[in-house]
């Protein structure tokens, strides 16, 4: 099967715009850059709570623990949350009218949460009508993962962060592009 596109950064700006444009858009927007600023996988995103990124005095967590039922692998890990990522959040979270910390963080028009299933087919049909061909749910978690490879952080790291059992699997996820060999040729 062919890998998700990485994002450049002309396209993550073409499908936010797309998306600023259309209903439920700080929903949709915080969504999309939950995979890329976190490099969560869609079925993660479907499964979050309000409770899973709320303090108790409601500030953003830095840090979300997926439990095991939560993650592809059933085992359980901790997503880190930047600044950028916290900031979308609480954005998102000021826009709901009811805080019930066991509900799902994100619903559909008919008030349910997403499955990872409807949520992907959603991020495919937003990148098709925004014209970013070849992306799909994984691209913004593709695109976390090459993008912090391209800034020199280490593999066993980015192995962590994705919560992958295998460095190669990890492997297989950065994208190695001209700018990356540009940068490298400098260091000599």
């Amino acid at each position: 099967m062919k890998q998700a596109k990485t994002l450049t950064e002309r396209e993550l700006k073409k499908v936010l715009n797309y998306v600023s444009l259309r209903r439920h858009a700080v929903r949709n927007r915080t969504m999309l850059l939950t995979t890329y600023y976190a490099g969560m996988r869609v079925g993660e995103v479907a499964s979050l709570t309000l409770g899973d990124v709320l303090n108790v005095d409601g500030t953003i967590r830095s840090e979300i623990n997926l439990d095991a039922m939560q993650t592809k692998g059933k085992h359980s890990r901790t997503v880190f949350i930047g600044e950028r990522l916290r900031k979308e959040l609480a954005s998102y979270v000021a826009t709901l009218k009811k805080k019930d910390l066991s509900k799902p963080l994100f619903y559909t028009q008919q008030r349910a949460g997403f499955s990872a299933n409807t949520l992907a087919q959603y991020f495919l049909k937003l990148y098709k009508d925004a014209h970013v061909h070849g992306a799909s749910s994984h691209s913004g978690r593709r695109t976390f993962i090459t993008n912090l490879a391209s800034k020199g952080v280490g593999v066993r790291v980015l192995m962590s962060l994705a919560g992958h059992r295998s460095i190669s699997t990890t492997q297989a996820y950065i994208d190695v592009n001209d700018e990356m060999k540009r940068h490298a040729v400098e260091l000599i």
